[in-house]
């Protein structure tokens, strides 16, 4: 029974988290590899994965494609690189021939090594629009019309006048087409005076109403979000199935990426000016449960699971953290505005000092994650 229940834990979460991070991961690296190669960068290792080596290959160009044995990330390792987070072998690159030195990272200009560093994330914001395309265009979007049911009483939707059978038609100037895209405003909004218009009847209604914040169970953990107390209509006939063209899936895909942009930035925003709790951060642990949970749905939650992971791995690479790919992007901020790089040991600490950020993030994420599996 034990041995069962083991494979099932496997088959159910640790197989659809290793294969959707193992994607989300390639395609970083592929950005980081595309642009290197095309900049004249030699590409001396591209591993998916970390720890001992299972299978390797080497390509025409001397490049060792690996795979390892813990696939938690991955990395591309530069000629001239000391290590897998890019540090300078500056006496390995000192001591290499011209010829050799012209095709290190570390020999190339500046812009040259941002574009290197930059094309990482930006391969997983192009990811996510692929994916988010590919989902609009082969299965369309099923599509709740925003029509209230429900007005729940001494609540901000009951206080602002809404009432049953009402269509909301905009908010704050922006056209609502459906019930999700009405809670994604109100959900951002909490706290903050929004401008309704609802079609009720022959007419159209203003309303305004100030959403509460409420804390929302969810599989995933409790999200803070704002509420006015709504729910939507029930008639079979609000839902719809609504088909695009290739062009216009590619539009809603941006769109999509842009707003878990948004939402991601906005909940940064607010951890760091006390709105938000740090215990929606997740782990490796908290990735894979998630990964699991979404598989059971389907197949094709689990692809928009994988685009909203890869945008989440693009914003985090993002950040100006020594040993990220923005502290990377920071110091050659730095460099091109001096005229010269950091000191060697001024790198040196900075990435030291990352290392203990991330550490100490990987620690806390994963202490949440065991913290919400205990209560759950």
């Amino acid at each position: 029974m034990v041995v069962l229940d083991s494979l099932y834990f496997y088959a159910s979460y640790i197989v659809p988290f290793v294969c959707v991070l193992s994607v989300v991961v390639f395609f970083h690296e592929l950005g980081h590899f595309a642009v290197g190669r095309w900049c004249g960068v030699k590409v001396d290792v591209f591993s998916l994965g970390f720890g001992p080596e299972l299978l390797h290959f080497i390509d025409k160009k001397g490049t060792r494609w690996r795979l390892a044995a813990l696939p938690l990330g991955g990395f591309v390792k530069f000629h001239g690189d000391l290590n897998a987070a890019s540090v300078a072998d500056h006496d390995a690159v000192s001591a290499m021939p011209d010829d050799e030195r012209a095709v290190s990272f570390f020999a190339q200009k500046v812009w040259k090594r941002a574009a290197i560093v930059a094309a990482g994330p930006i391969a997983n914001f192009i990811l996510s629009i692929v994916i988010f395309t590919l989902i609009f265009f082969s299965f369309g979007r099923e599509v709740l019309s925003p029509r209230v049911n429900e007005v729940r009483a001494n609540e901000a939707g009951a206080m602002a006048g809404f009432e049953k059978g009402d269509l909301i038609v905009s908010i704050n100037g922006s056209d609502i087409g459906s019930w999700a895209d009405m809670q994604r405003i109100v959900q951002a909004s909490a706290g903050t005076p929004l401008g309704f218009v609802v079609r009720r009847g022959a007419k159209e209604v203003a309303l305004t109403a100030v959403p509460g914040l409420r804390e929302l169970k969810t599989p995933f953990g409790t999200q803070r979000v704002g509420m006015i107390g709504l729910t939507a209509a029930a008639d079979p006939s609000d839902w719809r199935i609504e088909r695009y063209s290739l062009l216009k899936s590619a539009r809603l895909a941006v769109t999509e990426t842009w707003f878990i942009v948004d939402r991601t930035g906005a909940y940064l925003g607010g951890l760091f000016a006390g709105r938000e709790a740090a215990d929606n951060i997740s782990g490796p642990i908290g990735i894979a449960h998630m990964a699991g949970e979404v598989a059971k749905v389907g197949i094709v939650a689990l692809f928009h699971f994988a685009a909203v992971l890869s945008v989440s791995v693009g914003l985090i690479n993002l950040m100006p953290v020594p040993l990220l790919d923005g502290g990377h992007l920071l110091y050659y901020a730095v460099e091109t505005l001096r005229g010269r790089p950091l000191s060697e040991r001024a790198q040196e600490m900075g990435f030291r000092v990352g290392i203990a950020l991330v550490g100490a993030l990987m620690l806390f994420a994963t202490a949440n994650d065991i913290f919400r599996r205990a209560l759950g």
